[in-house]
């Protein structure tokens, strides 16, 4: 498997960052503006992506202020049994976020829309993180 790999520092707390990751109202601030369910181990996450597609996660590891691991297990595209991986850390005052994505046999398209897709989300992050705005799909304020 080829996973994709992104290193980001955020200028903001770790549990703020955290609790973005975890918690649905702020999620749907830099993700997508619909996201249902709650952030606990073998729960399932829902993330709707108005007419586009609906994917829905099962939090597979959860460590408070540490990491977040969600699996699809529901989804219009070809990527269920995929796994993101957020770990987080503290890095020169900063919070670092190690983001990996398992689940590609080949860098393909999907591979490269991925990895551009998650970077563009780890910046919605990054900005609602130290801004208070990001740009969730969905928004007003969404760059297609």
């Amino acid at each position: 498997m080829i996973p994709i790999k992104l290193l980001m520092h955020i200028n903001a707390p770790k549990e703020e960052v955290f609790n973005a990751l975890t918690e649905s109202d702020k999620l749907s601030k830099w993700y997508t503006t619909i996201v249902k369910g709650e952030f606990k181990l073998n729960e399932i996450i829902t993330f709707e992506f108005i007419n586009f597609a609906e994917f829905k996660f099962k939090v597979i590891a959860l460590i408070h202020n540490e990491s977040v691991h969600l699996e699809i297990i529901e989804s219009g595209l070809d990527n269920v049994g995929h796994v993101m991986k957020y770990e987080l850390d503290e890095n020169n005052g900063k919070t670092r976020v190690r983001y990996t994505y398992e689940g590609f046999a080949e860098m393909d398209d999907s591979y490269s829309n991925m990895n551009y897709s998650s970077a563009k989300y780890l910046e919605s992050l990054r900005q609602y993180c130290q801004t208070g705005n990001g740009e969730a799909f969905g928004s007003s304020s969404y760059r297609a």
